[in-house]
């Protein structure tokens, strides 16, 4: 895989994964009586802290498998499983629970600050997003495409504040029937990458097992 192939399966996978969009409704909805300003403020955190989370666990992966005993293949295996069921949902023109469940969105309409908890985590860098970056790291055949990778991750974190900075003044520019196409759209395009990464793992053990690969 090239350098430039690397980054768009990066660049491509992270936004639709982390999918800034349609964090919208939930970002407004827990904060109702915030200001714009007081908005953006909490965006801004919550992007910072998602992309360093992120970047942590796509340096740290490897370890924490390695302390735990599990392999990448099973990771990967246990991974697209996550990322599947977030894209039938999104193929449904759904909100995932894997992002977050109702219960973290009322509890955070309670909260006076949602900027880390649970706008950064679990709703940008939530279980699925960490996966894909572990994931992606685990496939950069380089330092090249490593250090590609982090600035994909800035890159989708600046995106995703710049998406939620523009909604802290109102979302009436989303229209429904658009957002529900782009959701199903990207649905369906992440499920192509949660099938891939299943069939890369596939191969993997294939090989580790003995069998030439077909």
């Amino acid at each position: 895989m090239t350098l430039i192939e690397y980054i768009l399966l990066a660049s491509s996978s992270l936004f639709v994964i982390i999918d800034p969009l349609a964090t919208v409704p939930a970002f407004l909805a827990m904060t109702p009586t915030d200001t714009p300003e007081q908005r953006i403020k909490m965006a801004r955190l919550a992007c910072c802290v998602s992309a360093g989370v992120l970047i942590v666990f796509a340096l740290a992966g490897k370890w924490i498998f390695k302390f735990l005993g599990i392999t990448m293949p099973a990771f990967q295996i246990a991974a697209s499983i996550v990322l599947l069921l977030v894209a039938l949902d999104m193929l449904r023109a759904q909100r995932s629970r894997v992002h977050e469940t109702s219960e973290e969105t009322a509890a955070g309409m309670e909260k006076t600050d949602i900027a880390i908890a649970p706008l950064a985590i679990p709703m940008l860098a939530g279980p699925g997003a960490i996966s894909t970056a572990i994931l992606l790291h685990n496939q950069a055949a380089n330092w090249a495409q490593r250090g590609a990778l982090y600035g994909c991750i800035l890159l989708v974190c600046l995106a995703s504040y710049f998406i939620l900075r523009v909604s802290a003044h109102g979302a009436k520019w989303l229209s429904p029937i658009a957002m529900n196409l782009t959701v199903r759209i990207m649905g369906l395009l992440l499920c192509s990458v949660s099938i891939q990464f299943m069939v890369n793992a596939l191969r993997q053990l294939k090989t580790e097992w003995g069998t030439p690969p077909g």
